[in-house]
Order: structure tokens, then sequence, then C-alpha cells
């Protein structure tokens, strides 16, 4: 079958066998995502029509300002995972707890949590710029059948069934990995089905782009500094182009196809970072390792951090290989 007339429901069917664990809940938990984005994509691409783009009024738990968007993308895809009976255990950038979903149901026999960024960049959507949505998979850790616990939410990065993101763009395209390659698709809203548009997605191994916010270079460590003048030097295949749209997912979607690396450091602003390591850093980092690409804090690798706070914040470089490994050269060599 041309991978031009493969669905994502078609694919996930044929690829399930080799998923670990054959239950066929993970591929049903996909295709609930795959809902939810369709329904999100809708309300995104109409958001200039209608009284949905703009401020909520309210604050997430971070002490970010909600934008009305948010707050629908947030409740479209916990109804659509709530609804469907996949999952056991919710958690939301926008929520201030978890959520445990049929807790007092002793028959319930569902094994897996998400973790989720229901609409990354959203801001943008004032100027018609490309946002999109960011999930993490894991298996619970308590027991079947028993309340989720913050136990199991609190897992490392390392331990991801599937991670993903949906881009609500030119095209609107999902891009998820279940540990086996990372594979896109793009909707065809004429008929409202994904189809394989990009399969066994690869970082090219150095780049030429870099994607940092420069506007807070004077905060940033010595190191990213150092790095971020390195790139701009003229040597060999440098300077380097920048380009930085914010909004993670973009950002990481054009790296990913053209070669790049992004970087969200801590900074005298923001001493621990500001993207959250379970809603973002982590899913993102299954997705660069999994297309040849690394993910790092800029001294240690991504999944291999202990997440102790379900809002946790961390520095994170991520990227073509050899332009992360400079990175982290330069925050060793910093003063």
């Amino acid at each position: 079958m041309s991978h031009t007339n493969q669905t994502l429901g078609e694919f996930i069917i044929e690829n399930q066998a080799s998923f670990k664990y054959t239950s066929g809940e993970l591929s049903r938990l996909i295709n609930s995502i795959r809902l939810a984005a369709k329904v999100v994509n809708h309300e995104v691409n109409k958001a200039g029509l209608v009284d949905i783009i703009g401020a909520a009024g309210d604050t997430n738990i971070q002490g970010e300002d909600q934008q009305k968007l948010d707050v629908y993308a947030n409740t479209k895809f916990i109804q659509t995972m709530t609804n469907r009976n996949i999952v056991c255990g919710i958690a939301s950038e926008e929520e201030d707890d978890f959520i445990s979903i049929n807790s007092q149901d002793k028959n319930h026999q569902n094994k897996y949590v998400v973790l989720i960024d229901p609409l990354d960049g959203s801001s943008n959507i004032d100027v018609n710029v490309s946002v999109g949505t960011i999930f993490s998979v894991y298996r619970r850790v308590t027991p079947v059948g028993t309340p989720v616990t913050m136990e199991d939410f609190l897992q490392k990065g390392d331990q991801q069934v599937a991670a993903g993101y949906v881009i609500y763009g030119t095209s609107t395209m999902l891009v998820y990995t279940t540990g086996d390659g990372v594979n896109g698709f793009t909707l065809n809203p004429a008929i409202g089905s994904f189809y394989l548009s990009h399969p066994n997605m690869q970082f090219p191994e150095t780049g030429r782009i870099y994607s940092v916010n420069e506007g807070n270079y004077t905060h940033f460590p010595q190191g990213i500094k150092d790095y971020i003048k390195y790139c701009q030097m003229e040597e060999g295949d440098r300077p380097y182009t920048s380009r930085y749209i914010g909004s993670l997912v973009s950002d990481f979607h054009r790296n990913m196809i053209k070669g790049g690396i992004y970087m969200y450091p801590k900074s005298s602003q923001n001493s621990k970072g500001k993207l959250r390591l379970l809603y973002e850093c982590n899913p993102m980092a299954f997705l660069a390792e999994q297309a040849n690409g690394l993910a790092s804090d800029g001294f240690q690798r991504i999944m291999e951090i202990q997440p102790t706070q379900l809002h946790e914040r961390v520095p994170f470089i991520c990227g073509s290989k050899n332009m992360v490994r400079k990175a982290e050269e330069f925050m060793r060599l910093a003063p």
C-alpha cells in the first residue's frame, strides 16, 4: 500500500503487532486523540470568525493567562478520552491536579494514563500562527482496577509507551511514536481522514537552524550565550539561520524536517526553565530520540530526569544530534 493512500486507522491496525502490549487499548487511545484533534482543528480554523480568540479571563496552575481556545481544547480532549472509557487517568497542563477516571469501578481495567498540553502556543492564535497539541502516554504503575495516584504520572520519560503532537497549520498533521520510529499523518479536510504523508521521520544529523528567544539573551546562562555566538560566527557552514516561532510544536516540527536545534534554557527570570517536563519536554524528547535526534537539559538526557511535581519545569535543548552535543559542550565548558 502506498504511503499517500494509507490512513492513520489502517496504519495503527497494521503496526499494532509490533507494539509490545497488544491489547488494542493503546490503538483505541491514539484513535481517540485523532478524533479530538479533528474537533479542535475545526475550531482553530474558524477562530477568526467566532468569539473564541483572545484571553478567557482565567489563569492556569502556572499563573499564565488562559486563552479561550486553551479551555476549549482542554475540554474536548478530556471529554473524548473520558467518554470512550480508554484511560484510567489524565493530567493536563491546564488543570491543577490529575483526573482519575472510573476510580470507583472495580471492573475498570484500563492501563494507561495520558499527560497533555491541549494547545501549545495558543497565544499565537490571535495572529494566525501555527499552534499544536502535545501528548504523552504511560502504562500505570499502580494496580489495575484501583484509583490512579500521583505515582502513575511522575514517571521518567524513558517509561513512555507513546508520545506525539498535532500541529494545526497550513495543513494539520498528527505525528507520533510508540517506540518504533516517528510517522506523520496529514489531515485531508475534505473527507476528515489522516493519511500517512511523512513515514519514518528523521532529524538530519546536523542542521543550520537555531531556535531560541534571543530577546532573553542577557538572562541566559553563559554556556547558551557562547553557543548562540558560535551559531552566529562566520566559519564553515555557519552562520546558522535563526528561526523562532514561539510555538514549541511548530519549531520542533520545522527542525525535525530541515535540521536544527531548539533551546529554552533556564534564565535569571526562570531559574528552572519555562517548559514543563511532563507535558512538553518528555514527549518531545521521546519523539526526538525516535527520530535520530537528542534532547537534553544541557547536562543530562531529558528522559532520565525523575519528576517530582506534576507541573515541574526544566531547561530544554532538543534537535539534531551534532547541534545538541555542541550546545552541551558549551554548557560544560562555561564558567
